[in-house]
């Protein structure tokens, strides 16, 4: 099924999010039927719940054309020295993990309509965060992702990923922030909600991630995370 069509259905995980829900009201305002879940309606730390989410959005839609992989956790400052175990585990869980286990239980509903996996990285994927070891090497983990997964569905989806730098600040810290693009400007939700929309569209586009950081991981010598 086209995404140009009349009938779109989407599912968004991490869909209440600040970044997910966003996403998930440009859909709707696009034409999509959406189903924005978050963690109440599965727990992508698990297999079983990754399953449940796909479960409740084709009970709900009838199939997908496009599922946007927006959940994350884990997401917290700590030095080195103090990083434990449940820091890995939960940057690893959702965004790692949950998003494998997430794209293996779409993956046939997705293969039926010829869909789309977006998925919402990081551009600490490329970037060395020294505060942020185990979000980073999770983000890494998941921009690999798209990659395998692009291969693994071809030819029947494609996957793509997104990868916002500031868009979703702390209040206050706007211009700091700003200071690290070459923009000059923090972004905002709704800019990657546009780029997931673009590669929803995009029907020459798998296996690559765009960068909606205001040309933040082209610079040299970044100071984000540091």
């Amino acid at each position: 099924m086209s995404l140009q069509g009349a009938h779109k259905r989407a599912l968004v995980c991490g869909g209440t999010g600040r970044i997910g829900s966003v996403v998930a009201a440009r859909l709707a305002s696009e034409g999509f039927a959406v189903v924005a879940a978050g963690r109440a309606q599965g727990d992508l730390r698990r297999r079983a719940g990754a399953e449940a989410v796909v479960r409740q959005a084709l009970d709900e839609l009838g199939g997908l054309d496009l599922v946007v992989q927006a959940a994350g956790d884990g997401f917290a400052p700590r030095p080195v020295a103090d990083v434990t175990e449940a820091d890995w585990d939960a940057a690893l869980d959702v965004t790692a993990k949950g998003t494998f286990f997430l794209a293996q239980a779409a993956a046939p509903a997705l293969r039926e309509t010829r869909g789309v996996l977006v998925i919402v990285e990081d551009v600490a994927s490329f970037q060395p965060w020294r505060a942020f070891a185990p979000h980073a090497a999770a983000k890494a983990a998941q921009a690999m992702l798209t990659r395998v997964l692009a291969l693994a569905f071809a030819p029947e989806v494609r996957v793509c990923g997104v990868a916002p730098g500031p868009v979703a600040v702390d209040a206050g810290t706007e211009e700091r922030r700003a200071a690290e693009t070459p923009l000059r400007r923090v972004g905002s939700p709704d800019d990657v909600a546009e780029a997931v929309l673009y590669l929803a569209r995009a029907g020459y586009v798998t296996g690559s991630t765009l960068h909606v950081d205001g040309g933040q991981s082209a610079q040299s010598g970044l100071r984000a995370g540091a």
